[in-house]
């Protein structure tokens, strides 16, 4: 198999990491997979409900990025994987897996992906997404109230008491381990247009 080239796409909650990454994806259809570190936060079976949604899930100490690891080792060896998936709504893993063969591109997308030195050094392009707060926590709210069926309440308390000081603990101190920075992610056209030369270039030299 060819080298694979691995980018991480990282950026706080609502920052638009996800359609920049996709963005990227759709860029190259028949050679990337795209991988969020939301897919991995850990399972909590033998936990009522109403402990789950105690549960900081803005901490690195949420998700299992041991076995995000270990899956990109092996599709970067050629081997094919089954990630898991998660249900937001019940603050826990689904028992279904999605298998994923391996392919030249593999793009990490999430907020925290920064924070593991580990899957920090498996990267060959690191972008940081980097967007306004309060731009930030309006798609948020928008996001979770619509999509994951979440109370207005719900959301403004966790962005309160666990996003935003995990976000300046863990999120922002780290835009200075990224190779590139894009002011508002998937709606800046000069800045995709330069990365998607840039994973152009790096793909060529694979090829040559």
């Amino acid at each position: 198999m060819k080298d694979t080239i691995v980018i991480g796409v990282c950026g706080g909650t609502g920052s638009g990491k996800t359609t920049l990454a996709q963005k990227i994806k759709d860029s190259f259809p028949n050679d990337c997979i795209l991988l969020s570190h939301d897919f991995y936060y850990k399972a909590h079976d033998d936990m009522p409900f109403e402990e789950r949604v105690k549960l900081n899930y803005d901490h690195p100490n949420a998700f299992d990025t041991e076995l995000l690891i270990e899956q990109i080792e092996m599709l970067k060896k050629g081997l094919s994987i089954k990630h898991p998936l998660y249900d937001y709504t019940i603050h826990n893993r689904k028992t279904e897996t999605v298998l994923v063969e391996p392919k030249t591109i593999i793009i990490i997308e999430g907020f925290m992906i920064f924070e593991n030195t580990e899957l920090l050094n498996l990267m060959d392009i690191k972008v940081f997404v980097d967007t306004d707060a309060d731009v930030r926590i309006i798609r948020r709210i928008m996001r979770d109230v619509k999509e994951r069926d979440r109370s207005l309440e719900s959301v403004v308390t966790q962005y309160l008491t666990t996003v935003k000081p995990m976000h300046e603990q863990f999120v922002e101190p780290n835009k200075k381990k990224a190779d590139i920075i894009i002011p508002e992610g998937g709606f800046n056209k000069v800045a995709i247009s330069v990365l998607l030369e840039q994973i152009r270039s790096v793909l060529n030299g694979n090829q040559n």
